[in-house]
């Protein structure tokens, strides 16, 4: 008598509402931190500084995902913009106008540029060697990017102003809004098998799509063109807020 045939046995499935026939949870959330660096044209203007990140979205399989995601990304000024835009801000006070007390010429002008995003997010999963996997992501959304110019002032720090602090404050602001994409990789790293979350280290570079719009420059300010522009009364003093920006995006946190 020949024995029963043996039974096969596939991969377990599942058919609950947390989690996919493959066994991977349906939902994924996250949350980073880390530091941005400019790059390209964007590089002559802005500084590195730091940004974060959370999202969420749903896992289709273990490889393949898609993620609403909100980004904040911060940049300093260099010196040579912040100079140029503070001789832009004197241009007018001339020595007999200081003389005459019409005006005072500004010192020590600072500043901060600002991106914040909601883009959709398609990450495919490399590899999964637990503990540590790999990954890359793409992003397609809108920006909206902030200039912030600031001046030091004296203002209270009690209801009756007995005491008075010193703090930056804004007196010339810009923004600029545009569609962009991003693309990157990463690495993940999972303690154990049998857990959810997961570290991960990640690195993307962003293009923003802005439109380059007219303004006074200090390299235009004394053309016929940036003459007309200035009697004309226009107010755009910083159009490199609107140039096309590009940068690279660092940021480590956890995903589960």
């Amino acid at each position: 008598m020949q024995p029963p045939p043996r039974r096969r046995y596939g991969r377990p499935r599942y058919n609950d509402n947390q989690h996919n026939a493959d066994g991977s949870a349906k939902w994924t959330f996250a949350a980073g931190i880390g530091m941005t660096a400019p790059v390209g044209n964007t590089f002559h203007y802005l500084n590195t500084s730091y940004g974060f990140q959370v999202g969420g979205g749903r896992n289709f399989n273990k490889k393949v995902a898609v993620l609403a995601q909100f980004d904040y990304d911060r940049f300093g000024f260099n010196g040579r913009t912040l100079f140029n835009q503070q001789a832009l801000y004197n241009y007018s006070c001339s020595p007999a106008a200081q003389t005459s007390g019409a005006c005072t010429l500004i010192t020590n002008l600072d500043g901060n540029s600002h991106i914040w995003s909601f883009t959709l997010d398609p990450m495919y999963t490399v590899f999964d060697a637990s503990p540590v996997g790999g990954y890359v992501i793409g992003g397609v959304g809108y920006y909206h990017k902030v200039a912030n110019f600031t001046l030091p002032q004296n203002v209270c720090a009690d209801y009756y102003c007995d005491f008075q602090v010193t703090e930056n404050a804004n007196v010339d602001h810009y923004t600029s809004n545009a569609p962009g994409f991003s693309g990157g990789i990463g690495i993940t790293y999972k303690a154990s098998r049998f857990s959810s979350e997961h570290l991960f280290v990640e690195a993307r570079y962003v293009v923003i799509l802005n439109s380059q719009r007219n303004g006074l420059t200090a390299s235009n300010i004394n053309t016929t063109a940036g003459q007309a522009y200035y009697n004309s009364g226009a107010t755009d003093y910083y159009p490199a807020n609107s140039n096309r920006t590009t940068y690279t995006a660092y940021k480590a946190g956890v995903r589960f």
